[in-house]
Parts: C-alpha cells; sequence; structure tokens
C-alpha cells in the first residue's frame, strides 16, 4: 500500500503541476517538503487529517491514493501544438499526467462494457507538400466522412463518433492540444478553458496531424501551417468561401465576417489565411488586415459568436449506460467520474 499511495501522489502532484516546495507551500507547510517527499518514495506513511489535506490541496479524492487502475496506460507518439510562449515542462508534465489519468478510466470503462472496437479513421495516402495538398486532403475528408459541403456542428462529436478519443484538460493558456497514440486508440486534448471555436480548430489541426503524411523535406513550422490550412478548409470548404466571401476582395466589413464565424464555427483570425490561400484577398490587403485586427486589440477579445457548443461526451455517455445496465455500482460510477460519492449522487438527481 506505501507504494501505491506513493506513486498515486506523484501522479497527482504532476497532475498539478506542483513541485515538492510548492505543494508544501499550498498546504501552508501542515507537512515539509521532506515529508511529501518520503511519502512519495514510500518510506513514510501521512495521518488521515495529513491525507485529507493532501487531496484537497491536489484536487483529488482521498480514494484516488489508494486505488489502482485496472488498466495501465503510456502515452505513445505525443506531439505538442504550442503558443509561442512554449508550455513548460512541468506545464506539459502536468497535461500528459492528467490526460493519462484519464484515459485510464475511460479505457476500464470500455472494458467493463466490452465493446467493439471503433475505427472510422480518415485515410489519406498521398503525401503533403504544400496548401493545394492539404486543401485536397480536407476535400477528401468531407467525402469520406459524408459531410457534404455543410457546417460541423460540434467538431468533437463528430471525431468521437469516428472513434476517436477526445478530451479536455485545465491546463495553462499556453496549450493549444496535442495528439497521441494509447493501446491503438487515437487520442486528442484539448485545453477545456479555451472557446468553442478554438477547440474546433485544434481538434482538426490535431486530426491532421494524427492522419496526414507531410513530405519529409518540411520544415516544422510548414507542417504546422498545413495543418492550419487543413483544419481551416474543413470547417470552411473551399466552395462555399468563395461563394460567400466573393472573388478578389480588397475589404472586409467586421459584421460579414462575425456572421461567417457565427455559422461556420471558424474564428475571424482564421478566415484571413483563408481568403490568403484562396485567392480572394492579395498579400498586402491580408497584412493589413492582421494589422487592424491586432490594433483593435481583436486578438485579445474577438467579436462574434459561434452558438454551438464543443465539448467531449461519449465518456459520460458511457458511464450513466454502465450504471443504467448495472454493470459497476454508483461507488464505482464515482471513482470513474473522479467524484466522491454525494457529489455523484446529487448529479445523478439533477439528470433524473
Amino acid at each position: 500500500m506505501e507504494n501505491l499511495f506513493g506513486q498515486r501522489l506523484t501522479n497527482a502532484r504532476k497532475m498539478a503541476g506542483l513541485s515538492l516546495q510548492d505543494l508544501a507551500n499550498k498546504m501552508e507547510n501542515a507537512v515539509t517538503r521532506q515529508a511529501l517527499n518520503k511519502y512519495e518514495k514510500g518510506e513514510m506513511m501521512p495521518g488521515s487529517a495529513v491525507l485529507i489535506c493532501l487531496a484537497n490541496a491536489l484536487s483529488v479524492t482521498v480514494d484516488f491514493f489508494f486505488s489502482e487502475p485496472e488498466v495501465k496506460v503510456e502515452l505513445k507518439g505525443i506531439e505538442f501544438r504550442k503558443k509561442i510562449s512554449r508550455l513548460s515542462k512541468t506545464a506539459e508534465v502536468a497535461v500528459i499526467e492528467k490526460a493519462r489519468a484519464f484515459l485510464e478510466r475511460y479505457l476500464e470503462l470500455e472494458h467493463l462494457l466490452q465493446l467493439p472496437a471503433q475505427s472510422h479513421d480518415f485515410h489519406y495516402e498521398l503525401a503533403v507538400r504544400n496548401g493545394t495538398d492539404a486543401e485536397a486532403a480536407a476535400e477528401a475528408l468531407r467525402k469520406q466522412w459524408n459531410l457534404g459541403y455543410d457546417p460541423i456542428p460540434s467538431v468533437i462529436e463528430m471525431l468521437e463518433d469516428k472513434g476517436f478519443k477526445v478530451l479536455e484538460v485545465d491546463a495553462d493558456d499556453a496549450f493549444d492540444g496535442l495528439k497521441a497514440l494509447v493501446q491503438g486508440h487515437r487520442i486528442i486534448v484539448l485545453n477545456k478553458k479555451h472557446n468553442a471555436v478554438r477547440k474546433r480548430f485544434t481538434a482538426l489541426h490535431e486530426l491532421a496531424h494524427h492522419s496526414l503524411t507531410f513530405d519529409a523535406r518540411l520544415e516544422e513550422k510548414d507542417v504546422e501551417r498545413l495543418c492550419h490550412t487543413f483544419a481551416s478548409a474543413v470547417l470552411y470548404p473551399a466552395e462555399m468561401a468563395r461563394g460567400e466571401m466573393a472573388q478578389e476582395r480588397f475589404h472586409f466589413f467586421l459584421q460579414e465576417l462575425e456572421l461567417i464565424k457565427e455559422r461556420w464555427g471558424i474564428s475571424i483570425a482564421a478566415l484571413f489565411p483563408r481568403a490568403l490561400h484562396l485567392g480572394i484577398i492579395n498579400a498586402n490587403t491580408y497584412r493589413r488586415l492582421n494589422t487592424n485586427y491586432r490594433v483593435k486589440g481583436y486578438h485579445r477579445d474577438e467579436p462574434g459568436d459561434f452558438s454551438g457548443r464543443e465539448r467531449p461526451r461519449r465518456f459520460i455517455q458511457l458511464l450513466y449506460r454502465a450504471i443504467g445496465q448495472e454493470v459497476i455500482s454508483i461507488n464505482h460510477a464515482a471513482h470513474l467520474a473522479e467524484m466522491n460519492l454525494g457529489e455523484f449522487r446529487d448529479k445523478l438527481e439533477q439528470l433524473a
């Protein structure tokens, strides 16, 4: 039990993005850094009062420290999409640990329900070398998945329906998303704090990393740019964009860009490179639009709304299904949901 507790304490601390000293400080030195180190090494066990204090500081239940996962998970092929400011190593580890802990519960739940393997992956065999290739890949996706030319109501639900494991984590704003593989499952991790429009774009960007093969001669920044092109093209198909924005524009009015954002769920910032790529605006107009966008502060608070909600649903749906079929108890369901029993019972009553 000591070894299990020490490992679980380490996992919880890493998920919280805390060093041993950070955790001691957060607990107002109820325990020392040295004592925490001994807990993690299995050399000491805390008393009940300290256990509760640790759980509160790390935002986990006390049961978390003593529950050994039924399914052990290791994320492979991890690729982060990061903003220019870059994530710290501690923040990266926190994201990975949160994703790993969630996927342990997710895969355990699927195993308990004895669900068949689910895979409707997008396959595009041609190497992507430039924007034209990325555009063609986006058209192929819409064709393979029978999306037509309509707006996508929920990108996340679409990906879940196709067999991707999509999850959200609370993370530093510098984190946008990552892709990884776990036991043959394709994983996409998003930042829970971001708005729906940003999540849609990031999810499709990570889909590109999962599904496309890029010319080996391309630099990393070029690959990222082509993933952007792919994501924008999936969200706003070329035929519809050319029809709505028309050809050879020199000006855009904010109101018309807001209407496009509202319908298609693509940000105004992403519309500028989209219009440039499709030949709707020239390079000078593109630079002017970007400059005015930043001068007005829209890069911090972009105007326009998108009514759709982008959040993963499959895990919680499977959880309620498992309860309804009496595959798991309410206690086990609360554990998988990482909630205390009383809180989980209240949640169930609200949905009744």
